[in-house]
């Protein structure tokens, strides 16, 4: 990665410059290494205290689940946002002093990634990038600082570097706010990016689609002064996103002819994940210029294949077929799911990780075995766990093959 897509391409968000935008170029093992590792501090907290476990995994997002609002989190608990803040940084602060006192091996590997002796500007540079490739702008602050903490960064330093994350994740808002008042010169380049996109929907076999809804079914913290607001002319208001990808969709969204309204959270939805039923918010329903509807779920590129997500995605495609919409999951990338299922992958890679799997579970440590011996890339592994329909789950990680189906079935 080069250093001028390093500064450029979260402040390119806005869809102005669509040569920086594919998430592709961004995502690694080395950024998995990262998120995995967090995970397994946070799980490792838990078992201490589980609440602060919870109250960690809700806010910074790292179990595969995205990042919620503190205002989101307190109506979990019943609890203030500034009291959920304050439970927040007191349970980092302890993960922070645990995981000094342990000597995880996460240390040397944050310490690497955000070495102490470089330039605030190249620290930002890669945190931005992260906060872009993950979805995870919310939590920005919280995240750049911890991941500082943890690589032994003093505590002012983590702080000043953390907050100049968060100006400048700020301040992109504002520009874009402005550049939407030209939107007539971005409306052919805004399509040019959808048309592709177009082309991946999972359209119902038949039937007139249901109304596009009017409201957004997301409510308490619908006006967080945590997510972001655009006001978007095509509906006539401020619009809510909690990232520069949802806030990229929007965009396209807006300045494209080929859409003629659309509503953000349009729906709210029961899933399971282990066992235990929760709500998910699929992120937009656009209505097309044709009549057809498509609802259309942010999911960054190298978290499609996060079981979480894929139990998302199941339940969001019946919704929509129920309702005769279309079914897409936009990943920030040209690079959609029909292609990562359709990804060709080193045979060596493929057959490694299928006979770990033939004897039980797989650790993120025999991951990496397999990508020193095979070159195995993330977007490979991806595709692997969707193609083989293995289950990934994160917070700790593990890797599992599906059960098996008895003979006959």
């Amino acid at each position: 990665m080069t250093a001028s897509r390093e500064v450029e391409a979260p402040a390119a968000a806005d869809g102005t410059d669509p040569e920086l935008l594919d998430l592709q170029d961004d995502i690694s093992f080395e950024l998995e290494e990262v998120n995995e590792l967090l995970a397994e501090l946070i799980a490792l907290q838990a078992d201490r205290k589980a609440k602060d476990g919870e109250i960690l995994s809700y806010r910074l997002g790292v179990t595969g689940e995205p990042p919620e609002t503190l205002a989101k989190i307190g109506a979990r608990y019943d609890l203030s946002r500034d009291r959920i803040r304050q439970l927040h940084t007191k349970a980092v602060g302890q993960l922070i002093r645990n995981a000094q006192l342990s000597g995880h091996r996460a240390a040397n590997v944050f310490a690497e990634r955000y070495p102490i002796g470089a330039r605030d500007q190249q620290l930002v540079r890669a945190l931005l990038v992260e906060t872009y490739a993950t979805d995870t702008d919310i939590a920005a602050n919280e995240l750049s600082y911890l991941k500082l903490r943890l690589a032994g960064h003093a505590a002012e330093d983590a702080k000043r570097i953390a907050g100049f994350v968060t100006q400048r994740i700020a301040a992109w808002q504002k520009k874009t706010n402005r550049r939407l008042a030209k939107l007539r010169d971005a409306e052919p380049r805004a399509t040019s990016q959808l048309n592709p996109w177009l082309g991946q929907v999972d359209w119902p076999a038949s039937g007139t689609p249901d109304a596009l809804p009017v409201t957004s079914a997301r409510t308490v913290d619908s006006d967080d002064d945590g997510r972001g607001h655009f006001y978007l002319d095509k509906v006539g208001r401020d619009v809510p996103f909690d990232s520069g990808l949802e806030a990229r969709l929007l965009w396209i969204l807006n300045a494209s002819d080929l859409v003629d309204s659309f509503q953000e959270q349009p729906g709210a939805i029961a899933y399971d994940v282990n066992g235990t039923e929760q709500l998910y918010y699929p992120s937009i329903a656009a209505r097309l210029t044709d009549g057809r509807i498509v609802l259309i779920d942010v999911q960054p590129l190298g978290h499609v294949a996060f079981q979480v997500n894929r139990a998302k995605a199941v339940v969001g495609r019946a919704y929509a077929h129920s309702k005769g919409w279309g079914w897409l999951i936009w990943t920030g990338s040209l690079i959609g799911i029909p292609d990562l299922l359709a990804r060709k992958v080193d045979a060596a890679a493929a057959a490694a990780l299928t006979e770990l799997l033939e004897h039980g579970p797989v650790p993120w440590s025999a991951i990496r075995q397999v990508r020193a011996e095979t070159g195995l890339e993330l977007l490979d592994f991806v595709a692997l766990v969707l193609r083989n329909k293995w289950r990934w789950d994160r917070g700790p990680f593990q890797l599992s093959a599906p059960p098996s189906r008895p003979p006959g079935t």
